[in-house]
């Protein structure tokens, strides 16, 4: 069963706190800037299923809501800035594009790893960054912990080279290999990730964990 591949996350007013489950995992970090409160009986709640709790995205995905980030961090507007990446399509329909090749070792099925991650909508839209949490999300790559369109894009197959520790790679994940028609974080006809949506990350392979 998949996950999502970057995190929900929950706020609490009172503590100023958010807290995000990556699969049995339970992470807890401090913010000021999260808008989208992930509670029950509130009018900006949004209801995650397990799958979507794994990133989490599960990317976890998980995990999530700190879904809808106000501002774009200076990882994301730097790469806005750079030149366009030309992607190369597997028969699965995932695409990727290396825009940083890496020098370490590459990863192997089943190993805790390490990746930091700017996921947005085709509209451009930022829906999760863990450049914004300042921590990488941390996930056994291969065996189902994010979404199938992480695992492939990170460990490789079907025609796409596996990462290397080091590199960073864009990724543009079709809906099959995604989230598919459920969505994520839908709540009363509205959803953070829409229903058949194709999902844009910005990917860095920091390494083993």
């Amino acid at each position: 069963m998949n996950t999502l591949p970057f995190s929900i996350w929950a706020y609490n007013p009172k503590t100023n706190a958010a807290t995000g489950i990556c699969r049995k995992k339970l992470y807890n970090f401090k913010s000021s800037g999260v808008k989208l409160q992930i509670q029950q009986n509130t009018a900006t709640s949004a209801s995650i299923s397990r799958r979507e709790a794994a990133f989490g995205i599960g990317f976890c995905f998980g995990s999530f809501l700190q879904f809808l980030n106000p501002q774009q961090d200076s990882a994301a507007a730097k790469e806005a800035a750079s030149p366009p990446c030309e992607f190369t399509a597997a028969s699965s329909g995932l695409e990727y594009c290396d825009k940083v090749i890496g020098t370490g070792p590459e990863p192997v099925k089943g190993q805790l790893i390490k990746a930091h991650y700017v996921g947005k909508l085709e509209n451009g839209k930022v829906f999760d960054s863990s450049y914004d949490r300042g921590k990488p999300l941390t996930f056994r790559v291969g065996v189902g912990e994010v979404i199938k369109g992480w695992d492939e894009g990170i460990l490789g197959g079907d025609g796409i080279p596996a990462m290397s520790a080091g590199g960073k790679r864009k990724l543009r994940i079709p809906p099959a290999l995604g989230y598919g028609i459920r969505g994520a974080g839908c709540r009363g006809g509205s959803c953070i990730i829409p229903p058949d949506s194709v999902l844009l990350f910005d990917v860095e392979f920091v390494g083993k964990a």
